[in-house]
């Protein structure tokens, strides 16, 4: 398990392992989302980045129109 601390300016460092398994780079921008007493930091990706993420994905358990009022 990784630590990280608060500075006294409310600023957080990000461990260098973390940052080299995720491939992370200065200036990088980050959506924060607070769920309860968690904080997830979701790295903000491109157009460019998200193309073909989804290549591969099955569609069978996508909704239709038969499961609609």
């Amino acid at each position: 398990m990784t630590v990280a601390t608060l500075s006294s300016k409310f600023q957080l460092g990000i461990p260098k392992a973390v940052r080299d398994e995720l491939g992370l780079k200065s200036g990088q921008k980050f959506t924060v989302i607070v769920k309860g007493s968690v904080i997830e930091l979701v790295p903000v990706r491109s157009m460019d980045e998200m193309r073909g993420l989804l290549r591969g994905a099955s569609t069978l358990e996508v909704r239709d129109r038969r499961d609609r009022f």
